[in-house]
C-alpha cells in the first residue's frame, strides 16, 4: 500500500479541502496521512478514513512561527517512511523538497494560492521578495503538482515552466433536499440548531459570509452598506481583521442587524449555508492570487442553492457565463454592494432564476466528478 503525507501550515479541523482530498484518497487504498499544526486554541481532531498529526507549535503567526513550523517538519518528514510527499502552499514546501531530494522521495506541490501574490505579501515589500525567493527555488523542482484555477495554472507555466492540473475544492453533491429551504424560513421547519447561533436564523432573512475575515474581501464596505439593506449579515469565521470589523459593526449601531458566529464547524456551516437568502464573496483585487481567485464559498453557495453576490474576475466570470448563479460586481464599493444586494433582495424572478440555475450548475461543479482528476494524477505518479 502506498502512503501519502499530505503536509500543511494549517490546524486540520476547518480545512475541508484537504480532509476532502485526503477522504478520496484513502478510499482508493492508499495509506494517507494528513500533517498540520497544533496551537493553543485548536480543538480535537474528528476521526477520519486516514490518519492526522498535529505538529504542536509555540508560535502562532509572523517569523517565529514559520521558522518554528519548517524546522519542525524538517525533523519530523526526516525520520518518517513515506512514498510521497505533498507540500500544501508554499509554507511548506522546503522541508518537503528538502526531505524528499535527502530520501529520494517522490514530491507534489498542491497550490491552494498563488502564495507570492497574496495581499498579505505583496503589501510588505521585503515580505514578498522572501516568499518570491523561495517560490523561484523552489517551485521549479516540482515537476508534478495542481491548483485551484486554470488562471493560476497559467501563471505557472507562465513563470517557471511547471505545467500543474486544476483540481477544484469542490463540494459533494449531497442528496439532501434543500429545494424547499425558503418556504420554510418563516413557518421554522427544518430549524437548524448550532451552538451560539442568533435565533434570527431561522426566521429571517439572511446574508451569509463564510471564510476568513480578513483584509481584502471587502467586509469593511460590506459592514457599512448593511446600514441600507434591509435584511441581517451572519459572519461565519475568524481572522486578523475580526476585531476591527466587530469594532465597525457597534460603530454603526448594527448590533441588532450583524452577528458574528467565529468559526463553525464544516458540518453546521453546511446546515447554516442552506438557510441564508444570499452569500456574499467579495474579493479586492490586491495582486494576482486576489485576481486569478475561485473561492471555496464560490461554490459552497452553488451546492447549497444561494444566490450570491461575487467578483467580476476571470474565473467567476467563466463559470457565470455558463451558469447564471450570482451578481457580478467589479468593484467593493459600498455603493455598488447596496446596489446588487437591495437588487437580489427586491427581485425575485432574478432570484428564482439564480437559484435555479445553482441546482443545475452543481450536477456539472461537484467533488465526484473532480475527484476523478484527482485520483488519475497520483495514480500515473505512483504507479
Amino acid at each position: 500500500m502506498k502512503k501519502i503525507y499530505f503536509v500543511t501550515a494549517n490546524d486540520l479541523t476547518y480545512d475541508q479541502r484537504m480532509i476532502r482530498i485526503c477522504r478520496s484518497m484513502a478510499s482508493y487504498g492508499y495509506a494517507v496521512v494528513l500533517l498540520g499544526v497544533k496551537q493553543q486554541h485548536s480543538i480535537p481532531l474528528i476521526k477520519e478514513s486516514f490518519d492526522q498529526r498535529r505538529l504542536r507549535s509555540i508560535f502562532s503567526k509572523g517569523k517565529l512561527f514559520y521558522f518554528e513550523l519548517n524546522i519542525r517538519l524538517f525533523f519530523f518528514l526526516l525520520f518518517t517512511k513515506t512514498d510521497l510527499i505533498c507540500a500544501v502552499d508554499l509554507d511548506t514546501i522546503m522541508p518537503c523538497l528538502v526531505i524528499s531530494h535527502l530520501k529520494g522521495t517522490k514530491r507534489v506541490y498542491d497550490a491552494h494560492e498563488l502564495f507570492s501574490e497574496m495581499k498579505e505579501v505583496i503589501s510588505r515589500p521585503m515580505i514578498k521578495k522572501a516568499w518570491r525567493m523561495i517560490e523561484k527555488i523552489s517551485v521549479p523542482k516540482f515537476k508534478n503538482g495542481y491548483t485551484v484555477s486554470k488562471s493560476i495554472a497559467e501563471e505557472f507555466l507562465s513563470r517557471y515552466g511547471v505545467k500543474y492540473e486544476v483540481i477544484r475544492n469542490l463540494p459533494l453533491l449531497l442528496k439532501k433536499n434543500v429545494d424547499d429551504k425558503k418556504a420554510n424560513v418563516i413557518t421554522g421547519v427544518n430549524m437548524v440548531t448550532v451552538p451560539g447561533m442568533p435565533s434570527w436564523i431561522n426566521t429571517d432573512r439572511f446574508i451569509l459570509y463564510q471564510g476568513a475575515v480578513n483584509h481584502a474581501r471587502g467586509l469593511e464596505n460590506l459592514i457599512a452598506a448593511m446600514r441600507k439593506i434591509s435584511a441581517k449579515l451572519l459572519i461565519c469565521g475568524d481572522g486578523n481583521l475580526m476585531s476591527y470589523c466587530q469594532n465597525l459593526s457597534e460603530q454603526y449601531k448594527l448590533h441588532d442587524k450583524i452577528f458574528f458566529m467565529g468559526r463553525v464547524e464544516p458540518g453546521s456551516l453546511y446546515e447554516i449555508t442552506c438557510r441564508a437568502y444570499i452569500g456574499i464573496n467579495l474579493v479586492e483585487p490586491y495582486g494576482l492570487n486576489q485576481y486569478y481567485s475561485l473561492a471555496n464559498k464560490f461554490f459552497d453557495y452553488m451546492h447549497a442553492e444561494v444566490p450570491q453576490l461575487t467578483m467580476d474576475f476571470p474565473e467567476y466570470r467563466k463559470i457565470n457565463d455558463e451558469y447564471r448563479i450570482a451578481v457580478l460586481i467589479d468593484e467593493t464599493t459600498e455603493k455598488k454592494i447596496v446596489s446588487a444586494l437591495n437588487n437580489l433582495l427586491q427581485d425575485n424572478v432574478l432570484y428564482q432564476t439564480l437559484q435555479e440555475n445553482c441546482r443545475r450548475a452543481r450536477l456539472k461543479y461537484n467533488w465526484e466528478e473532480e475527484q476523478k482528476k484527482l485520483l488519475g494524477f497520483y495514480q500515473k505518479i505512483l504507479s
